[in-house]
């Protein structure tokens, strides 16, 4: 049974929503599968509460491996795995033709300990029986390692699943340790198998995808000593031969490179869940860069999406949580996402295309101007300030202003945005005209006064921006303000009467006119469900960018008290629970996979909403913390951003006042403010 956490309860009494005490108080009765090991991964210790199934995604830069696991009700692993290979392109040219192959234990070569097979292959259980096998653990932190016992004789097997770092490869490693009395007699037998797409149907190739055996051979083992085989599944181009692979030290630079990603922006708070989810999110929002002929990619994943950027994934929801990790790939492959969307400016002021794939060398535009041009201004002008380098941001500078320039040809009679749909494309009512697209623009001419000011951009120019921006907010208004279902909220398109998950987005851009009905919206028994918001009041779908998006929003607008216990309610379900360990795409659409902006999303809770930080200039930004009830401190350390590497501390004081702390090596800065206040702090 889960420990109810005191803070969770005593935010949850302040807050003034019955339904938001009642769902808190219903988490004492769940129970979590997974628990925080002190390394700071997560496991399962395999409790008797079976069949159980679950699936995870693993990156590198040249590979996915993507693996359904569990065990059966008889203590027996259930395992399947999916590889993908990004930069293995095959025709017809579209964005889910990447190399893949799908490998089930039964395609894998026999084990024999003492003359009892293992894997019973293609035989059957029955003639040829085969050794008994408990899981009894199963650990995750950006490797997949499963602890079963085998047999009756003392044999422990540890299988480590993980992704080359740098190659297009991924290895499945297995440790047989004799803990028994006797000498055991193990044998993997040897295999090698190569599949390979027809030539004509390949571009670049021709590509081969390879399963070969590591150390293959009969091993005998003596008592306290262990074994080590392993299989690799690898992609080969052209003439290439296969590599020559040193399972321990890919294992090791597997770990060295989520240890990298761990250190970077880490926070600190009384609560070990949400440290503990918010440096997972930085694993799995990293990880998923991939390094194409076009340059580093970050690709969604879930099996379709890679070697591709989207306007809202990449530009909006991850590429600004990039600007504060100091992650050298991460912002490698954000640069280079802003580049790419560059390419496509024109004249005539035809939309950028949503996606371009294939390595760079195609688009899709099928769902037409979702709002792509508000999100990718949105995007580079966030990144462009909280990277914190002008040469930077005077290559994304004509981006932006080409953005700014296309919306403002698109707004209406109204004064909002046109678009034809939004980045849920079509799967919902959107209108002519959506709330999130306007919201984005906002907030993008915003950026683009302060970033212009950096860059020296002339000062009329920024006075229009200005002006745009104050007209927009009122129209925004004007518009979209509506009271829906009983709440004083948005509308999220003209015609528009039922609740939807997106009226958060303006609370995102500081824009708190109805701040108060739009907070009870969100967390009303409505929109709230038990995985977060509805995509749409009464209906079952729900994608977790709305939720993260909401529980940011509503820090943002300083209602701490109510939205952290749904914080650490949906972090304890995404982490803890049934299916883990990250944010997820969507249900049912998509089955909960493990897309990587959303990750990055749920930083961004944390950087933009609980810590309030808002890029202001290259070495400045505003704050507006939100520590909650019962915490008397916290902390972002080793933040990458505005050109500085600094840790931010935040401390509760007498008289509802809150101390702001700066570090930046041996200086230190710092500032008091009222508790709800905004404070600028200049590096």
């Amino acid at each position: 049974m889960m420990r109810f956490n005191k803070t969770l309860l005593a935010a949850a009494l302040m807050c003034g929503s019955f339904f938001a005490r009642a769902q808190v108080m219903s988490l004492a009765q769940q129970q979590d599968r997974w628990k925080i090991t002190p390394e700071g991964g997560i496991e399962w210790v395999v409790d008797g509460r079976l069949p159980h199934n679950d699936h995870i995604e693993m990156g590198g830069e040249k590979v996915a491996l993507w693996m359904r696991y569990g065990v059966d009700s008889n203590y027996r692993p259930v395992l399947s795995r999916t590889l993908v290979f990004p930069s293995s392109r095959l025709l017809p040219v579209q964005t889910i033709a990447h190399m893949m192959y799908n490998v089930e234990d039964n395609e894998l070569p026999r084990i024999y300990i003492n003359n009892r097979m293992l894997r019973s292959g293609v035989y059957n259980a029955a003639v040829v029986p085969d050794l008994p096998e408990k899981v009894i653990r199963i650990t995750h932190k950006g490797i997949m390692e499963i602890e079963s016992l085998v047999g009756k004789d003392g044999i422990r097997l540890k299988r480590i699943y993980f992704p080359s770092v740098d190659k297009p490869m991924a290895i499945e490693k297995m440790v047989f340790i004799n803990e028994g009395k006797q000498a055991a007699k193990i044998e993997m037998e040897y295999l090698h198998r190569e599949s390979r797409p027809a030539a004509e149907r390949t571009t670049g190739g021709p590509h081969h995808f390879i399963v070969s055996t590591i150390g293959d051979g009969l091993k005998t083992v003596q008592p306290g000593d262990s074994v080590v085989f392993a299989i690799s599944y690898e992609a080969t181009k052209g003439s290439a031969q296969p590599l020559t692979i040193h399972v321990d030290e890919e294992e090791q630079m597997r770990r060295n490179r989520v240890n990298q990603i761990i250190s970077e922006l880490v926070l600190e708070t009384p609560d070990r869940l949400l440290n503990t989810a918010f440096a997972f999110a930085k694993i799995r929002a990293t990880e998923s860069i991939y390094n194409t002929k076009g340059g580093y990619m970050h690709g969604p994943g879930g099996l379709r999406y890679y070697a591709a950027i989207w306007a809202n994934d990449q530009a909006e929801y991850v590429n600004p949580f990039f600007a504060f990790l100091g992650d050298d790939i991460g912002n490698r492959s954000a640069m280079n996402a802003f580049r790419l969307f560059a390419r496509y400016i024109n004249p005539e002021y035809k939309p950028i295309p949503s996606s371009i794939i294939a390595e760079g060398d195609a688009t899709w535009h099928g769902a037409k101007d979702r709002g792509d041009m508000a999100m990718i201004a949105y995007g580079a002008g966030r990144y462009a300030l909280a990277n914190g380098n002008a040469d930077s941001a005077r290559v994304l500078w004509p981006l932006i202003e080409w953005c700014l320039e296309y919306l403002k040809r698109q707004l209406n009679d109204q004064g909002v945005v046109k678009s034809n749909s939004d980045e849920l494309e079509g799967r919902f009512p959107a209108g002519k005209a959506n709330l999130n697209t306007s919201s984005l623009y906002y907030d993008a001419l915003r950026s683009a006064v302060m970033l212009g000011r950096e860059l020296h951009i002339p000062l009329a120019q920024l006075k229009i921006y200005e002006s745009q921006a104050t007209a927009l907010r009122s129209n925004i208004e004007l518009y979209f303000g509506a009271t829906v279902e009983g709440y004083k909220t948005y509308r999220y398109y003209e015609g528009n009467d039922t609740l939807r998950a997106w009226i958060t987005t303006p609370l995102v851009m500081d824009i708190f006119d109805r701040k108060e009905g739009t907070i009870e919206a969100l967390f009303s028994p409505r929109l709230w469900t038990a995985d977060g918001l509805a995509t749409l009041a009464g209906d079952k779908t729900f994608w977790d960018r709305s939720t993260l998006y909401g529980l940011r929003g509503a820090f943002a607008a300083g209602a701490t008290g109510k939205a952290f216990p749904f914080l650490e309610y949906f972090s304890r379900r995404r982490l803890l629970g049934e299916h883990v360990p990250y944010a997820v795409e969507a249900y049912p659409e998509g089955n909960q996979r493990h897309l990587a902006a959303e990750s990055g999303l749920y930083c961004r809770i944390y950087t933009e909403g609980m810590f309030g930080m808002r890029p202001t200039g290259f070495n400045s930004f505003d704050i507006r913390p939100r520590i909650p009830a019962g915490w008397d401190r916290m902390a972002l350390r080793n933040v990458h951003a505005f050109g500085h590497v600094f840790d931010l501390e935040i401390t509760r004081l007498p008289g509802e006042r809150l101390a702001i702390i700066v570090k930046q090596g041996n200086a230190v800065k710092q500032y008091t403010i009222k508790e709800g206040a905004t404070q600028e702090v200049k590096l």
